[in-house]
């Protein structure tokens, strides 16, 4: 029969458990005469007020706010319509690389990047132009269409 193999970091890991074993069995008893003796106080109970600070008081029952469930929204809110933006804009060119035909342009109103395709220019444009463009919604965002350079 094979004989169990006991290394020496296995009895010394085991040595480790049994100890942490005894240390905590011995805190608990000390624990347990400490609060025998009354030299531990048991710990009081703590609230929470109005404004999420722990007190030792309870909460004014006037001040507890009544909540109805219909106010309560468990999904995203709605956004709010943010009214028909004139579709035709200005702004600068950003960058525009011509090898990979696509750029951004900060539209001077709202300061927003909006991304730009070569198929979507009529008119040749580089980084720092002032455009004239028209916003429309792409699958990732608006999209500038219809770019020219404007005077």
């Amino acid at each position: 029969m094979a004989r169990s193999k006991e290394t020496y970091s296995k009895k010394e890991r085991e040595k480790k458990r049994q100890k942490k074993r005894k240390d905590k069995a011995e805190k608990k008893e000390h624990r347990k005469q400490e609060l025998a003796e009354g030299k531990i106080v048991e710990p009081e109970f703590m609230y929470v007020d109005e404004n999420g600070n722990l007190t030792p008081e309870p909460p004014d029952p006037l001040k507890k706010l009544k909540i109805s469930k219909e106010s309560i929204q468990i999904s995203t809110p709605k956004q709010e319509d943010q009214g028909e933006m004139d579709p035709n804009r200005v702004g600068t060119v950003k960058f525009f690389n011509d090898d990979k035909g696509y750029g951004f342009i900060i539209d001077s109103e709202t300061k927003e990047s909006i991304f730009v395709h070569a198929a979507g220019l009529l008119e040749q444009i580089s980084e720092g132009n002032k455009v004239a463009f028209v916003v429309e919604r792409g699958m990732k965002g608006l999209n500038a269409v219809k770019v020219k350079l404007s005077k």
